[in-house]
Parts: structure tokens; C-alpha cells; sequence
């Protein structure tokens, strides 16, 4: 099984390309919002791949080693999710070559470039779709897709009843992947932006296309031309089905997240149960695929982590501090290092704001300091996952992440209430008279008795080294 080797090193960001930065005004629409307007489903606020490329020096200075860009392929909307030509950069984002441009200077710094591909559906403007409307039963693409009967009704409004779409949503109509003709086409996509130099695909909504060998063959022609290209899925289960060799390396690892939120927000939660989870979610997978998941916090597809988590920072701070410690590759979503709030789609997809001023420092230090510790301790990258404590009573856990002689305590109080904990360090080697320190802080503590002695505010933890 071929797992790239970069990704449980890597930290990623998660870019809507319509809301990140406008470094080309000139292929805005003409309607085009005014930058940082409330975001609407139906209007673009003029982001592009050229304003990724100029704003490159914040994502270096932020630490990150990935992107992961909403789709950038032709569309009619601001998410892109409604292909029109899966060969062409859309106009609204720039062209081929500022494609290549930001490829350029992503590998230049080290940075891998992932792509969404919406392999499921496509848009209403698709060429075979447009095609069925104009020709109905004389159309040569009858069976790219799930004709119920003609004539087809793609605009009124109301659910698809002439054919198949994604949720019954008109403008999504569903391939038919077990025509030859739709699997080629679609596998030629797939091998040609790995052959341009994208560094993998994120998969929309892959288990629609309920078919493994679709996937086992998409794999084999995404690993020819890259054995190193990452493959994840948005699967929001824990289910092993999808990972290996016929599927992804890795999945959006969204059970990590509900039990992380379940954790933060439930007045009674249980700690064990919390620490059990993510335990299981560990010996779920084969430990290869278990450090490629996708390790996130938010998304475009649900709230921004500081409105999930009441505004409160020290909440927030304390969600980074186990997403960054816990295996697998974690991943920011734009503008959460800096506090930015908003409820679902589409609250949660506005613009960066690029004054300073409106940037939560206090959260963005917080962030990039967990992201140069990861980066400067292989252990929280590499290391093995052992428990350590899981305690209903006081709201804390704690773990600790192994490699060779190197190993790390994660302490987390998820409590509103400070607390004096003592945990056992021997399964870590860590003799008496030991002294360890916190790498987010300053605090230094003495190995007693094969203990530590720490006590930590409401609702922080520590990384002990």
C-alpha cells in the first residue's frame, strides 16, 4: 500500500478561492460584492489563484506545508461544486497559467497544492448535459447520466424528477459512472491535473459513487503519474471501507472533530468516552492511513470553530492545542488562526480580511507556536499514541505521543475549573529528578516517584517535553 510519506509531516490550510484574496480585479465579475460583504450563496466577492500567490508570504510565515483549495474548475457559482469544464481554470480564478504560477511557488516553498474534484456531479452548463437537454432521446450522452424520462426540466423550480442529481438539486445532475465512456472521461481528468503538477485530489461526496472499482481505478491512475499524490475523501464516518489500497490514504477525519466538540461544549460530558473514541479512531485504520486523515477543525461545510465554540478563545486555543498533538495531518481552515466567525454555508465562506487590526493576534500566535512545535519535535508527527488518562470526574485527558527516546505529555483540563493532576510517566522513561517543560509555555516540573505533579487553568493543557 503506497501512503505518501509527506502528509503525517504536514500542516494544512483549507482555501475558498473566491473569498482568500482579489490580486486580479480585472476578471471579477461585474457584479461582484464588495469585499468582505456578507457572503450569499449566489454572489462572488472577486478571490483568486493570483491573490493566493501574492498573500503566499503569510501562509510561509504561518508555517503551513499544504494547501487544500475548494474546486477552481469552470463554474457558474462561487463553491465551484457545479463543474462546467473540468479542463479549464475558471475565468473568475485566472487561467492555466496562474495555475502554474501558484504551483510554482507552492513547490518552491515546500508546499503541496490539493484539489477538490467533484466526480459525482457536475453542472448544468456540462457539456454532455447541455448536449441531453438540446437532443433529449437523440443525444449521444443519454447514458452519462440518470435519464428517468424526457423531456428534461432543468430549470423550474422544485427537485429533479427527469433525472438523478445530487440531494434532487437540478443543478447538480449525477453521472452514471458505470458507462465507460463517463469513467474514461473522468479518469482523464483526474490523471491530467496530477500531470500539470497538483499534488493529489480531495474527493466530494465519494461514497455517492458507490462503486469500488470506480475508485480502485481512479487511484491507479492518479499513483502512475504520482505515487507520492495524496487522495482523501469527504466521508464524515468513521468507516474503514474507504481507506487502503482500492480507495483514499485518508479520510476528512470529521469524527475527530464531533468528539473534540462533544468534549468542549457538553456541560456533562464524558471524558472516558471522549478519550476511548479517540483511541478507536486510531485502531479503526491500519497506523499508515490512520497518520494520513485529514485532522480538521472546520470546513466550508460547517461553522467556523470560534462561533461552534461559543467565541470563547480559550476554547478554541485549547481545540488546536489536541488537534495539532493528535495523529494525522492537521488542517486549518482560512481565517480560524485569526478568529474570523460565521455560522454554516454560506456564513462560514466570507472574506479574509487583510487588515491587521481585525486579526485576533492572540490566536494566530497561538497557532503558529503549535505549528512550529510540531514541526520541531518528530514525536508529535510520527510518534505512537499512548493513553494516558481519561477522567470523567475532572474533565481532563491526557496522552502522549512516543518516538524512540523522544516523547511528549499532552495534558488537557476541559473544565471551567482549574485543576491538580498527577500522572504517571514510567510507559514514557522518564526517570525521578527528570525535569520537563511545557513547549507552549514556560513552565518546568520534577519527575517524582514516577509522576508528574501539574496543575493546569480552566480550559488549557500542556505539551510536556
Amino acid at each position: 500500500m503506497t501512503v505518501p510519506t509527506w502528509v503525517q509531516d504536514a500542516v494544512f490550510y483549507q482555501i475558498f478561492p473566491d473569498r482568500f484574496a482579489n490580486g486580479d480585479p480585472s476578471n471579477d465579475p461585474i457584479n461582484v460584492q464588495t469585499w468582505g460583504s456578507l457572503p450569499k450563496s449566489t454572489l462572488f466577492q472577486g478571490g483568486d489563484l493570483r491573490g493566493i500567490t501574492e498573500k503566499f508570504d503569510y501562509l510561509i510565515d504561518l508555517g503551513i506545508t499544504a494547501l487544500y483549495l475548494n474546486p477552481i474548475f469552470h463554474s457558474s457559482s462561487n463553491h465551484r461544486y457545479n463543474t462546467i469544464d473540468y479542463y479549464k481554470i475558471d475565468p473568475k480564478l485566472g487561467d492555466i497559467h496562474e495555475f502554474h504560477t501558484l504551483l510554482d511557488t507552492a513547490h518552491r516553498h515546500g508546499v503541496k497544492v490539493i484539489l477538490d474534484g467533484v466526480f459525482n456531479h457536475c453542472g448544468r452548463g456540462f457539456f454532455a448535459f447541455v448536449d441531453l437537454m438540446e437532443n433529449r432521446e437523440l443525444s449521444p450522452y443519454t447514458n452519462w447520466f440518470h435519464v428517468l424520462h424526457f423531456p428534461i426540466d432543468a430549470y423550474s423550480p422544485g427537485e429533479a424528477k427527469d433525472y438523478l442529481a445530487w440531494w434532487g438539486i437540478k443543478s447538480l445532475p449525477k453521472f452514471n459512472t458505470s458507462t465507460l465512456e463517463v469513467r474514461k472521461y473522468l479518469l482523464s481528468v483526474a490523471r491530467y491535473w496530477i500531470e500539470q503538477g497538483a499534488d493529489g485530489w480531495r474527493l466530494d461526496v465519494p461514497s455517492e459513487i458507490d462503486d469500488d472499482s470506480f475508485w480502485a481505478e481512479f487511484r491507479y491512475e492518479v499513483k502512475s503519474v504520482n505515487q507520492e499524490a495524496y487522495l482523501f475523501g469527504e466521508i464524515w464516518n468513521a468507516d474503514s471501507r474507504w481507506v487502503g489500497d482500492q480507495h483514499f490514504d485518508g479520510l476528512m477525519n470529521y469524527p475527530f472533530r464531533d468528539c473534540l466538540l462533544r468534549l468542549l461544549l457538553t456541560k456533562s460530558s464524558d471524558t472516558a468516552l471522549c478519550t476511548t473514541k479517540l483511541e478507536s479512531l486510531l485502531t479503526l485504520y491500519s497506523s499508515a492511513n490512520a497518520y494520513a486523515m485529514y485532522l480538521l477543525l472546520g470546513s466550508h461545510d460547517t461553522e467556523r470553530i470560534l462561533t461552534k465554540l461559543e467565541n470563547d478563545i480559550q476554547k478554541v486555543k485549547l481545540a488546536y492545542l489536541v488537534q495539532f498533538a493528535y495523529p494525522g495531518a492537521p488542517a486549518i481552515y482560512y481565517g480560524d488562526e485569526i478568529g474570523m466567525v460565521g455560522g454554516k454555508d454560506p456564513d462560514c465562506r466570507g472574506a479574509f480580511p487583510w487588515d491587521t487590526t481585525l486579526w485576533n493576534q492572540e490566536l494566530r500566535h497561538w497557532v503558529k507556536a503549535l505549528v512550529s512545535a510540531r514541526k520541531q519535535f518528530a514525536a508529535l508527527r510520527r510518534g505512537t499514541y499512548l493513553p494516558v488518562l481519561g477522567d470523567d470526574h475532572d474533565r481532563c485527558f491526557a496522552f502522549a505521543r512516543i518516538l524512540a527516546d523522544e516523547a511528549i505529555l499532552v495534558i488537557i483540563n476541559a473544565s471551567p475549573t482549574r485543576r491538580q493532576l498527577r500522572l504517571p510517566v514510567s510507559a514514557l522513561n522518564w526517570s525521578d529528578e527528570r525535569i520537563v517543560r511545557n513547549l507552549l509555555g514556560k513552565e518546568e516540573y520534577i519527575i517524582s516517584a514516577s509522576a508528574v505533579d501539574v496543575q493546569l487553568p480552566a480550559w488549557s493543557g500542556v505539551w510536556l517535553h
